[in-house]
């Protein structure tokens, strides 16, 4: 059973004994930051939330998420933003059977739930402000200004690098062309010219056409079973699928499953942001696999 009542440290501490006393979260957060490229003030709010489950009973969740690869620890982030969204809107209106945390109850506990958070979403938002304040302000601002200060110079390198472009594009645009479609060939005459750019561009990198499936914890499902599901339904639509690699005897609970085309991916998922699946009997959950989380908190 999940309580409120926590017990605060009453021994003062200097600035670097709390830093180092926070020294796993520190990691975590410089992880979001510095290797997912995350938005440092919205990776804080996401610390803030694990240590305050953390704080109302849930155990070890920000050493479990360092436990986890990369691409799942992304996901655990968007999973943080739509339960911040819901902490901190009272308009929002979940249903019921409303599930969109599914990462979080097979990581943390089976009981967390969106609904969880609209239940205690007063006593998180109180709860999200004291951490913030009196713990992630403090062991975490010198990551935060260095991740600013970083993605400031990394935005103004890139409009550099847009202008330059632009320049080279209006060079190129009043340059005298040929007959269009022609150019001049060595052989037999004209060679139609082909537009290597634009087939370059169409090419979709593959983490464009990936999906992310995640499997609840207590029905194991193996790679088989995903991929005869998805080619009996959907045809020979898999490049490669990921299977999380875990030890012997243990369940994997994602996988990452590259397609061919797009085109798959708008079939599976059926126009909507996630799917739900019952592979011989058992629940999976599918979604486009997002390579940088993006999300700004309103």
């Amino acid at each position: 059973m999940v309580g409120f009542a926590v017990l605060e440290t009453m021994i003062p501490l200097s600035d670097e004994d709390f830093k180092m006393f926070h020294n796993i979260d520190r990691t975590l957060y410089s992880l979001l930051v510095i290797d997912l490229c995350l938005d440092p003030v919205e990776a804080l709010q996401f610390v803030a939330l694990w240590l305050w489950l953390e704080r109302v009973g849930f155990k070890h969740v920000v050493k479990k998420i360092l436990s986890l690869p990369y691409m799942v620890i992304n996901e655990l982030a968007d999973e943080a933003f739509v339960c911040l969204n819901i902490i901190h809107n009272d308009q929002v209106s979940i249903s019921a059977s409303a599930n969109d945390v599914t990462l979080m109850q097979n990581l943390i506990d089976n009981d967390l739930s969106l609904q969880f958070f609209v239940k205690h979403r007063l006593i998180a938002m109180r709860g999200l402000a004291k951490i913030v304040d009196e713990v992630c302000m403090r062991v975490l601002r010198d990551i935060m200004q260095a991740a600013i200060e970083r993605n400031a110079t990394q935005s103004l390198a890139n409009h550099a690098q847009q202008q330059k472009q632009q320049m080279m594009s209006q060079q190129v645009q009043q340059q005298p062309t040929a007959q269009p479609g022609l150019a001049q060939g060595v052989g037999n005459g004209p060679v139609r010219v082909g537009h290597p750019l634009t087939q370059a561009n169409e090419v979709v990198p593959p983490d464009d056409r990936t999906i992310f499936v995640t499997f609840s914890k207590g029905y194991p499902v193996q790679e088989w079973e995903v991929r005869e599901f998805f080619t009996r339904f959907y045809g020979n639509c898999i490049e490669s699928l990921h299977m999380q690699e875990v030890m012997p005897n243990e369940q994997s609970l994602f996988a990452r499953i590259v397609c061919y085309s797009t085109t798959a991916i708008e079939m599976i998922l059926n126009g909507s942001g996630k799917a739900k699946f019952n592979i011989n009997g058992k629940h999976v959950w599918a979604r486009k696999f997002v390579p940088k989380h993006r999300h700004q908190l309103s």
